[in-house]
């Protein structure tokens, strides 16, 4: 079969690094949930030792699942619909997916705030998986490294060369696994980063304006941009923040 353009498909074929993945799989007796299992190769290394479900969007590669793999809980349709219905499985799951370019970000942090999702193992663009496991002071540190790492530890494990796939991506690819200690991220966490990190170039100070908050008022340099900041930081002042809403509200 060939691979669609429209589903972002490269599919990974090079079974030294397919035997990575699964080895890097971390050993639990959780439900293994597949994103997009594709022809199979990867399904067919995880169902000698895991139970698996598996989610595939692409109709025609769901009749090649189906006759491969019989006993395969197989289910056809986008898991983001799946996700709207709550969380993907019903009892604890470890999430492994070779997620496309496009949807990888949203994919990701769908998991994260999944609450039966307890590890993420997952092949994406070398560039997004820098953002994610990206530390404080670096250039690709964002709202989305603090994110992950408030809920999980966050290690990025080996690249992958466009070669191992067909057809070959332009990009060279990540395998980066999210463990999980917190069941789920903070909403309004998140959209208080997503503040923070309006404008990178410009002063934490800057961006933080509208809410009030001064960093000197928390003994911080003003002078501080929004990459030169831990998350354990950013933590404090959207707690400060939350604190001085609760109060304002209770004084109306």
């Amino acid at each position: 079969m060939k691979a669609k353009k429209k589903f972002g498909q490269n599919f990974l074929k090079d079974r030294h690094y397919l035997n990575k993945i699964v080895e890097a799989m971390p050993n639990t007796q959780n439900l293994t949930v597949e994103i997009g299992p594709g022809l199979g190769d990867l399904t067919e290394k995880l169902l000698e030792k895991r139970r698996v479900t598996a989610i595939e969007i692409d109709k025609d590669l769901c009749e090649v699942l189906k006759q491969k793999f019989p006993d395969l809980n197989l289910l056809c349709g986008d898991v983001l619909e799946f996700w709207k219905k709550g969380s993907l499985a019903e009892e604890n799951y470890d999430l492994i997916a070779n997620l496309p370019y496009y949807i990888a970000t949203n994919i990701i942090l769908k998991a994260l705030k999944d609450k039966n999702a307890k590890n993420i193992l997952v092949l994406i663009q070398k560039e997004v998986a820098d953002k994610f496991s990206a530390k404080v002071g670096e250039r690709n540190y964002s709202a989305l490294a603090i994110l992950a790492q408030s809920v999980a530890e966050v290690k990025k494990l080996f690249d992958i060369p466009p070669g191992a796939f067909v057809p070959a991506p332009k990009v060279t690819s990540s395998v980066i696994l999210f463990e999980k200690f917190n069941e789920t991220y903070d909403e309004e966490f998140a959209k208080f980063l997503k503040i923070a990190f309006a404008n990178p170039r410009k002063t934490l100070n800057k961006n933080l304006s509208a809410t009030g908050l001064k960093l000197q008022d928390f003994g911080l340099d003003p002078k501080l941009r929004p990459h030169q900041v831990d998350g354990s930081t950013f933590f404090q002042l959207f707690s400060a923040l939350k604190e001085r809403s609760k109060n304002g509200n209770n004084k109306k």
